[in-house]
C-alpha cells in the first residue's frame, strides 16, 4: 500500500486539503428546522411528537414490530438484555473484538461476559467457535438451563455485534441458541441499513439495540433504539425506559424499578430529519466502498467486503494489513497527513475490568486486532 497515494485518493474523494475525519455526520436536510420547531413547541424532553415519529419511521424502515427510542445505544442494549431475561451473575456469550459498550451493558446488570472468537468472514461472533466452546464447557440442567461446567453459572444469552455494519452468521447462531436454550440479542449499534439474507439486522432475534451516536450512519447527537419483535415486549420496554410510570394525567405512580432512558424530543427531531436522507446516505456509502475496493484490488492490503448473502451499510470501511508493523506504518502515515484512520478496538480481554473473564482461544480476534485499520467513511457529499 502506497500511503501517499492513498492519502491523495481519499482527498480526491472528499475534495479537500483540510483534515479528513473518520466519520462525520451530514446535515443536509431539515435538521435545523425540526430542532427549531421542537424548541418553539417547548416539548424538548422525552414527551413530544418527534419521539413517536422517529420510532415509527424506524419500525417501518427495519420491519421491527416495535421500536423504543433511548438516550444512547448503551442504554438500549442494557434494556434489551434485561428484557431478554439476563440476570445478575449470569454469563453472556459475546465477542472480545467489540466496542466496550457491549460489555459495559452487561456489567450494569451484574452479568459477566464470556468471550468467544470471531469469524474472519464477518469479524463478528463465530458460530463454529461457539459450538466448540459450549460442547466442551457447558451443559443443560434438568430445568432446561444452560450452565457452565466449571462455575455452574447460568449462560443466558448470546450477543453478537455486527462489526462495522457487516452482519454475522445469524442462521447458524440461531440454531446454536435454540439447541442450548440461549436468547439471541443482536448488538446492531453499527448496522442500521444492513441486511442478512434480505432481512434487516436487529430483527432476527427477539430484541436488539441500535445506536445513533454522532459517528453513526445517521445521528441524533446521542441516542439509541431498542427493536422488539413482539408487541408486548415492546410495550414492556417502553414502560421500563419511562421510569416504569403508570400513565395518568397528574398522579405519579411507578410499579417497578425503571430507567430514565427515553430519548428527548430534541434528539428525535434530528433523527426524523436524518431518516429523510438515510437511503441516500446508504447508497453513497456503498459507492464509497466500491471505490475503495477498486483502489486496493492489486494491493498487499485487503479491503474487507460484505459477507456472502449480506447487504452491508459499510458504516466504517476497513482494511487488513499484512502484520502489526504494517498496520502501525499505515496509521502513522495517514494520521500524520491529517487523513484520519484508527486501529480496531483493543480486545476486551486486555482491559482491566474484563481481563479475568472466561474466554476461548480468541485466535482470529487477536489476529484481526493486530491488522485491521478503519479508513475515512463519511458520506461523500458529491458522489
Amino acid at each position: 500500500m502506497e500511503i501517499a497515494k492513498f492519502n491523495q485518493f481519499v482527498r480526491d474523494i472528499y475534495k479537500t486539503d483540510q483534515f479528513i475525519p473518520l466519520h462525520e455526520p451530514r446535515f443536509i436536510g431539515n435538521e435545523k428546522q425540526y430542532v427549531l420547531d421542537t424548541i418553539e413547541s417547548t416539548f424538548v424532553s422525552s414527551v413530544g411528537a418527534f419521539v413517536t415519529e422517529f420510532e415509527e419511521k424506524m419500525q417501518n424502515f427495519t420491519g421491527a414490530k416495535r421500536a423504543v427510542a433511548t438516550v444512547n445505544g448503551t442504554a438500549a442494549l442494557h434494556v434489551a438484555l434485561l428484557m431478554a431475561g439476563v440476570k445478575r451473575d449470569d454469563l453472556v456469550v459475546t465477542q472480545a473484538l467489540t466496542f466496550v459498550a457491549t460489555c459495559n451493558a452487561l456489567s450494569y446488570i451484574g452479568a459477566e461476559p464470556l468471550f468467544v472468537d470471531v469469524s474472519l468472514k464477518t469479524m463478528g461472533l463465530c458460530p463454529t467457535a461457539l459450538v466448540q466452546y459450549l460442547e466442551e464447557h457447558a451443559y443443560i440442567n434438568d430445568l432446561g438451563e444452560c450452565r457452565h461446567k466449571s462455575t455452574n453459572q447460568r449462560i443466558s444469552a448470546v450477543v453478537p455485534m455486527h462489526t462495522f455494519g457487516h452482519p454475522v452468521e445469524l442462521d447458524e447462531l440461531m440454531v446454536v441458541c435454540q439447541k442450548w436454550h440461549l436468547t439471541l440479542v443482536e448488538d446492531a449499534a453499527e448496522s442500521l441499513g444492513s441486511y442478512y439474507k434480505g432481512q434487516h439486522t436487529g430483527t432476527l432475534g427477539p430484541i436488539s439495540a441500535l445506536s445513533f451516536n454522532g459517528n453513526k450512519v445517521i445521528t441524533t447527537g446521542g441516542g439509541g433504539m431498542v427493536l422488539c419483535q413482539d408487541e408486548k415486549l415492546g410495550i414492556k420496554t417502553k414502560h421500563i425506559t419511562t421510569t416504569a410510570k403508570i400513565p395518568h394525567p397528574y398522579e405519579f405512580y411507578h410499579d417497578e424499578n425503571g430507567f430514565n432512558y427515553r430519548m428527548p424530543n430534541l434528539n428525535a427531531a434530528l433523527g426524523c430529519a436524518q431518516m429523510e436522507n438515510l437511503n441516500d446516505f446508504l447508497d453513497k456509502k456503498r459507492s464509497l466502498a466500491q471505490h475503495y475496493l477498486e483502489f486496493f484490488k492489486d494491493s498487499d492490503t485487503q479491503f474487507f467486503v460484505e459477507p456472502q448473502d449480506c447487504h452491508s451499510n459499510y458504516w466504517l470501511n476497513a482494511i487488513i494489513c499484512e502484520n502489526k508493523a504494517h498496520r502501525d506504518q499505515v496509521l502513522h502515515g495517514t494520521n500524520e497527513s491529517k487523513v484520519m484512520t484508527r486501529p480496531i478496538w483493543t480486545l476486551m480481554t486486555k482491559l482491566p475490568m474484563y481481563k479475568n473473564a472466561l474466554q476461548d482461544h480468541l485466535t482470529h480476534s487477536n489476529w484481526l486486532e493486530e491488522r485491521v485499520v478503519n479508513i475515512p467513511s463519511s458520506v461523500p457529499l458529491e458522489f
